[in-house]
């Protein structure tokens, strides 16, 4: 008897079926199941923020979720923004205002703001830093982070 549970779900607009351990988390499913290597792990505890992707439009730590949590919902992972060789204008935007040094953090950064941006367009600058303040940057000192952001917010608004 296998405890390996069938999880079907849409990545990137594909539909996927995967066949997990129920422990498994979504994070690692959408790495080795999906082959979908732009989710990074940091801390695998949800502080740092590297694992973020939409679920259902929504920003989540991929970490903290099993992969069979994820049953019939749509998941968007920074592999699904730029559209064939046209960057997404968040991913453009880290590329012109050097919103990224490492690039460990920049997936869940770009999915973080995807969400937000998405939600709230014209977000206040203010409200905008507090949620960036929810991922972890060891590198660029959040100001370039924060200015990508509003730079794609302004370009995505038109």
């Amino acid at each position: 008897m296998s405890d390996k549970q069938d999880v079907t779900f849409a990545v990137n607009g594909d539909e996927r079926m995967i066949r997990v351990e129920p422990r498994r988390s979504l994070a690692d499913a959408l790495r080795e199941d999906c082959g979908l290597t732009g989710t990074h792990l940091g801390c695998e505890h949800g502080v740092c923020g590297a694992c973020t992707v939409l679920l259902d439009d929504k920003p989540v730590r991929s970490c903290l979720m099993f992969a069979v949590q994820a049953e019939g919902a749509r998941v968007r992972t920074v592999e699904g923004l730029a559209s064939g060789d046209k960057l997404h204008p968040l991913q453009q935007a880290f590329w012109d205002h050097h919103g990224l040094q490492c690039g460990f953090c920049t997936p869940g950064f770009l999915m973080l703001a995807v969400g937000i941006l998405e939600h709230d367009p014209d977000i206040a600058e203010p409200e905008l830093r507090e949620a960036l303040s929810s991922n972890l940057c060891r590198c660029t000192g959040y100001q370039n982070i924060l200015k990508s952001v509003l730079a794609a917010a302004a370009e995505m608004r038109k």
